[in-house]
């Protein structure tokens, strides 16, 4: 199913679509300032080890980033960071980059690099 949600007018129908899809597991297509990138709900297993199976990587070997709304996230997926850390991420996001914080207990084992850390993004 291909939905489009326009930028500045989006259909809330459309919305609900989107969420109930990934609250089922379900992967999305979406487009970033570079590419598309594919996307699930981070808490279900299911869901990331199908990205993992469209992009042709071993789940306990991919290094998918994921992405969070804003920055008051951080806290819930990232461990404790420092001060002048915070204020790098403030003035660079949301912009193109992604940065490699230590990983919460609220971040899937699965999304976790050997070091427990994830790759963190912000839209």
């Amino acid at each position: 199913m291909q939905i489009h949600i326009h930028p500045q007018n989006p259909q809330q129908r459309n919305i609900r679509t989107v969420v109930d899809t990934l609250g089922k597991g379900g992967v999305i297509i979406y487009p970033t300032d570079t590419i598309y990138g594919l996307g699930c709900d981070i808490l279900q297993h299911s869901a990331i080890e199908r990205i993992c199976r469209l992009k042709q990587v071993d789940p306990r070997k991919a290094q998918l980033s994921f992405i969070c709304s804003d920055l008051s996230h951080l806290s819930d997926y990232a461990k404790q960071i420092t001060t002048s850390t915070y204020r790098i991420l403030k003035e660079h996001l949301p912009g193109p980059f992604t940065f490699i914080l230590p990983a919460s207990k609220m971040v899937p084992k699965i999304l976790q690099s050997k070091k427990g850390y994830n790759w963190f993004a912000y839209s």
